[in-house]
């Protein structure tokens, strides 16, 4: 079969005072996803209000000259809006510009995808597309994005939060796991695998993840965790208990939990579980296996098994997601 895939159009939105790491990260994420013969599938525009914009950034500001101007958004797949630091305690649309939030409900009445990083949020929340919907944002910011916007079911405690039609994530690399999900969400886990790899990024990082992770060094005599992930990643087919999770890492049951909650932001049941859908994934959009032997491989045991933790993660049934892969890529 010939596969011809139609470039998916990605406008990134640089409003005055975008962060400069926000603004890049969209770029960088969809810039470096291709197909297996290296073929892109995105195309990223950069839209912004006529006469440019000054970034943000530590380093100090820089200015940014948009190639595409607002009207540009209604051409776009999928609209990112990075953070900005023009955040206001006084009000809500009137901070933002009355044509930006015009444009951004439109594209939303058109069914386009919109997704933000960091404090963009804000600038959803201000057109009213975050109103009745769970989101997120910066930690530091989500109590006055609550405050300013109590129509917005704000959680501060994950990466990202994936509405359906509407995005929104945390700070700063957040939003690198966000344009991940939306690579897998629109190309598989393969294709969000090798993006991933191509910009140094490990791929396992979900939207319920906690933002709030600890990186310290062992104690004497303890492991890195790291180890044990990849031995976990080469072991999903079998059957592994706390205990033989444990033995691995050379530490209690105990301490492997706080290990993990402390490093991975989530447990080690639910992490095994997460990474053995991708892989069911993997098989589902790269073989034509059976759902029983792909149940077997990613370490699920039974199809029963296989169907109940991928409804609950992916939200269809490993039949109807590999008919729905192959129908997106033919």
């Amino acid at each position: 079969m010939r596969y011809v895939l139609a470039m998916h159009v990605v406008a990134v939105l640089a409003l005055d005072g975008v962060v400069a790491f926000d603004l890049a990260v969209p770029g960088q994420v969809f810039g470096s996803s291709t197909t297996g013969e290296n073929v892109p599938l995105y195309e990223v525009r950069v839209c912004g209000m006529p006469g440019g914009t000054e970034t943000s950034a530590t380093v100090g500001r820089m200015r940014v000259e948009p190639p595409f101007g607002l009207d540009a958004l209604a051409a776009a797949d999928t609209i990112v809006v990075p953070g900005h630091d023009r955040l206001h305690d006084r009000g809500h649309a009137a901070d933002h510009p009355a044509e930006v939030l015009d444009a951004l409900r439109d594209a939303a009445s058109r069914g386009t995808r919109i997704a933000s990083i960091c404090v963009g949020a804000f600038v959803l929340a201000a057109a009213g597309l975050l109103d009745g919907r769970r989101a997120t944002t910066h930690w530091m910011y989500a109590c006055r994005l609550a405050r300013l916007h109590p129509r917005v079911e704000v959680d501060a405690s994950v990466l990202f939060v994936d509405d359906g039609q509407v995005l929104t994530s945390a700070g700063v690399a957040a939003g690198i796991d966000l344009c991940l999900h939306l690579v897998r969400r629109d190309h598989g886990a393969a294709t969000a695998a090798r993006t991933a790899r191509r910009i140094i990024m490990p791929p396992q990082r979900d939207g319920g993840q906690a933002q709030f992770i600890r990186h310290e060094d062992p104690p004497d005599g303890g492991t890195a965790l790291q180890p044990t992930l990849a031995w976990l990643e080469a072991n999903l087919h079998r059957p592994l208990a706390l205990e033989d999770i444990a033995r691995h890492a050379s530490v209690s049951v105990r301490t492997l939990t706080r290990r993990f909650r402390e490093q991975a932001g989530t447990t080690p049941q639910q992490w095994l579980s997460r990474a053995r859908v991708r892989r069911a994934q993997q098989l589902l959009e790269s073989t034509d296996l059976p759902v029983e032997r792909v149940a077997a491989e990613a370490g699920f045991g039974s199809p029963v098994t296989l169907r109940a933790h991928f409804a609950r993660r992916v939200g269809a049934s490993p039949q109807s997601y590999r008919a729905a892969f192959r129908a997106r890529a033919s």
